[in-house]
């Protein structure tokens, strides 16, 4: 695993925190939260790979179809 995608998934996590701070203190509750879920979407579809990627190679070690 590498330490990359743990920066990324920090950096990710600290830019959608403060652009949900600046956001919701602009009143602009919805669009906060909207940025927040993208944000996880993001996040999500990166564990997912790594995920695909770790039962991908278990396949292929015990020779599994």
């Amino acid at each position: 695993m590498d330490v990359d995608l743990i920066f990324k998934i920090a950096g990710i996590a600290i830019i959608v925190s403060v652009l949900h701070s600046v956001i919701k203190q602009a009143g602009k509750e919805e669009y906060a939260w909207l940025i927040t879920l993208t944000g996880v979407v993001v996040v999500l579809t990166m564990v997912t790979k790594l995920i695909w990627d770790f039962f991908s190679t278990i396949r292929v070690m015990f020779q599994l179809p």
